[in-house]
């Protein structure tokens, strides 16, 4: 018993004199101001005031609700279906209507059909839709299904290669439609949906954020195109071409029309044309029938560390003009080669991609504010932009042109011209002269719908139809208003 009461003490007396040492050395690590603070204490590690990021904010901000900008959307976006006519093999058509006597094949006039799809977005409650140039290239039948299942027939009101762009339109009315955004208004982060129909799913609606704006990705492959797009990481796949990219507001800031893949999916980057650029367009053609292209008039060189140096900038900013075209409006207002193009309309440029697309978004007659560097001093011109023919006249579909290999003048075919003769393009012939379709019989109203079996619409089309062929042959075919086809070859 004596002991345990001894180990006991022991114990205590121990306990007291570690407690005691270690209150000692407490009170001079105070005094030294070496002592570390609570465990807790040491996760504040920012300076008081520093504005940081809490990880909290990497979540959808509440208020921002994708269900009103999705609802508001599916209904003004549709899916179209395209039909393209190919001729069959002269294989085929020798075997004709025998054919499915042969080989259990239907004979469908010696020609056959290829499908394609994609998404449009109704643009006015009389229903003028956008999509892009490459879903109905070429489509001989258009069908637009709306997201209530109804079906209508559709046909092309004008095109635009150089942006992607083409304008159709359905006969209906009070049709729900979509409002314009100002892309230009656009930040990098914001919030985005993409509206449209992939792999034949009808109204999908994916989410996403604003990954770059003016991104050039070169798919459009002319120097004169608009390749400037917003980049975003809203999935896109394939149908989705022509579909809506929105705000959170519900506002149209894009039209999707490619992606970034190695697999033919979507691998994370998708792009869509500004709406700016769109609205321009979409205007243009009802307007005027078709685009209408303004040019600055100078030859651009985008900026890197070495012209930087040249031009004796501190920084890399700017495009540099390395030509200026004598016809053009930046000769005229007393721009110079050498000239850094820093802002124009106030709005900063960088790359070529976004000079195209701000000057995109003008026609030829508008005035233009540039600010450019100028042996390192900034100076400001105001320069009226032109067309590609050196002038500011507006061009018109309903102005004939003449076109002197055909020996004919020819206008573009109205909307209800189209409607009515069942077709999606072609150019009516307005008034025969002394050529070759005046000898070949051809009259007044015979409308022109191939030549060397390429779809013409336009005077550019004819004239590439007429001097991209091997062929001292041209052949050309097209129809009557009351129906009866012509087709006839002719030696160039």
């Amino acid at each position: 018993m004596k002991q345990k009461l001894s180990n006991l003490i022991f114990g205590i007396t121990g306990g007291i004199l570690v407690l005691g040492i270690f209150l000692i050395v407490h009170r001079e690590q105070q005094a030294d101001g070496n002592f570390l603070p609570d465990p807790v204490e040491r996760l504040h590690v920012q300076p008081e005031g520093l504005n940081v990021y809490s990880a909290r904010y990497a979540s959808i901000p509440q208020q921002i609700s994708f269900e009103d900008a999705a609802e508001s959307t599916v209904n003004a976006v549709v899916h179209i279906r395209t039909e393209i006519k190919q001729r069959t093999s002269s294989y085929d058509d020798f075997f004709g209507p025998l054919r499915e006597y042969f080989f259990d094949s239907p004979y469908h006039g010696g020609s056959r059909s290829l499908v394609g799809f994609g998404s449009g977005v109704i643009l006015s409650d009389d229903g003028y839709i956008v999509t892009n140039n490459h879903v109905v290239e070429g489509a001989d039948q258009i069908e637009v299904t709306f997201n209530d299942r109804r079906k209508m027939p559709a046909v092309i009101v004008g095109t635009d290669p150089n942006t992607d762009i083409a304008l159709i339109k359905v006969e209906a009315q009070e049709l729900p439609f979509l409002v314009f955004g100002n892309s230009d208004h656009v930040k990098v982060g914001e919030w985005v949906l993409a509206v449209g129909n992939p792999f034949n799913l009808n109204s999908t609606v994916t989410a996403g954020i604003v990954s770059a704006k003016a991104r050039d990705i070169n798919i459009l492959g002319k120097r004169s195109s608009v390749d400037s797009f917003i980049q975003t990481d809203a999935v896109v796949n394939r149908g989705n071409s022509g579909g809506a990219l929105v705000n959170t507001a519900g506002e149209l800031i894009g039209i999707n029309a490619a992606i970034a893949s190695h697999t033919g999916v979507y691998e994370g980057y998708s792009f869509a044309i500004p709406s700016n650029i769109v609205k321009k367009i979409t205007d243009d053609i009802i307007r005027f029938g078709e685009p209408q292209r303004a040019f600055l008039g100078v030859e651009i060189r985008e900026m890197d560390q070495e012209l930087a140096k040249q031009v004796g900038e501190n920084e890399i900013k700017g495009v540099y003009i390395a030509n200026v075209l004598p016809q053009g409006g930046a000769a005229q207002a007393g721009l110079e080669t050498g000239d850094v193009i820093l802002e124009l309309n106030q709005r900063p440029v960088n790359t070529l991609s976004q000079l195209l697309e701000t000057v995109g978004q003008h026609r030829p007659g508008d005035e233009v504010e540039v600010l450019v560097l100028r042996n390192q001093k900034p100076k400001t011109y105001k320069v009226v932009l032109r067309n590609q023919d050196g002038n500011t006249k507006v061009l018109k579909t309903e102005d004939a042109f003449f076109n002197k290999d055909l020996g004919v003048k020819l206008a573009k075919l109205s909307t209800k011209e189209r409607q009515k003769y069942g077709i999606s393009n072609g150019l009516k012939v307005v008034e025969v002269q002394d050529g070759i379709m005046q000898r070949g019989g051809i009259s007044n109203g015979f409308i022109i719908l191939s030549i060397n079996n390429q779809k013409i619409d336009t005077k550019d089309d004819i004239s590439r139809a007429i001097n991209n062929t091997r062929s001292r042959f041209i052949k050309v075919q097209g129809m009557y208003p009351n129906g009866m086809k012509i087709s006839f070859e002719f030696l160039n």
